[in-house]
């Protein structure tokens, strides 16, 4: 599987980016390095992107540092599962499903991404790698530690067709979320993030933030141009709630780039994570979401 597809290409096309892009694709491969195997050994937390009964979605996945782990030149394991309730139970449960990854560290402001296919396993599932790379830390907050918070429990999911008033000021307060896209025979999970009001809710059933300038290689954008489906996942870091939501989404150009996100359902899961944050020092790089 090459780096690019015609979606992404397009994209590059249109902002006159293609050598930059193929410069930055040649970073891009199969092999889980040393390094990045050490890396991913190290996160409690692991957000996976795909599409499930027609929808796409991003799930975060977490566990004690090693929950994550290389098992070979190509191959991740993952212990555990998602929570019942989570929307892509039956993906993680379907051989050869495709999946994009991200695991990223606030205390070092380091990300990692992982695509490719799913294979169910006794103890989780393991993904076989087809693009494993890494982001540069623009546009990512730090966060100097983290705690397991033993007893906290997931609550009951909380599924409706729009954003209530309550998860509209979570996702304006928020300074980072995740993003799931997809295209034909491949999936992909990504990172946005920015000073809180970088994403800006239009309505109750839709939401926009501005695609800030990046590695040029326009992954999440092209498979939009190609499927409009996406996923967003936002996570509250004190209290581990994860609102999850589920929709097309599709990208404006004009003096800035504006991707426009359609709500189609949303899920929140209070105390959905046992992880609890420090607060976020916010990163140099973020723009000011007023200009």
């Amino acid at each position: 599987m090459g780096v690019y597809h015609a979606g992404s290409r397009a994209v590059q096309d249109r902002v006159g980016v293609r050598e930059q892009a193929d410069h930055v694709g040649r970073s891009v491969g199969r092999g889980i390095r040393e390094i990045a195997a050490a890396f991913l050994e190290l996160q409690p937390l692991l957000v996976v992107g795909a599409a499930a009964e027609g929808r796409v979605w991003a799930s975060p996945l977490t566990g004690s540092p090693g929950f994550v782990r290389a098992t070979g030149p190509h191959r991740v394991s993952v212990a555990g599962g998602p929570l019942p309730s989570d929307p892509l139970a039956t993906a993680y449960a379907t051989p050869g499903t495709p999946v994009g990854t991200i695991a990223l560290d606030p205390r070092t402001r380091r990300r990692m991404r992982l695509n490719g296919r799913l294979a169910p396993t006794a103890r989780g599932f393991a993904i076989e790698a087809d693009q494993v790379f890494s982001n540069c830390p623009k546009y990512l907050q730090k966060r100097q530690s983290y705690e397991f918070v033993p007893d906290r429990r997931p609550g009951e999911p909380r599924r409706t067709a729009q954003l209530t008033d309550d998860q509209a000021g979570f996702v304006t307060a928020a300074d980072t979320f995740f993003l799931a896209t997809v295209h034909e025979g491949g999936a992909d999970a990504s990172h946005r993030g920015g000073n809180p009001g970088f994403v800006r809710v239009d309505s109750p059933g839709e939401l926009s933030w501005r695609d800030y300038p990046g590695n040029s290689m326009f992954l999440t954008l092209g498979n939009l141009a190609a499927d409009p489906r996406a996923g967003l996942l936002f996570l509250d870091w004190t209290t581990g709630t994860a609102l999850q939501l589920t929709g097309e989404a599709h990208t404006e150009y004009g003096e800035d780039r504006r991707v426009r996100f359609t709500v189609r359902e949303v899920i929140e899961t209070p105390s959905a994570l046992p992880l609890r944050w420090s607060a976020p020092e916010y990163s140099p790089a973020n723009p000011d979401p007023a200009g």
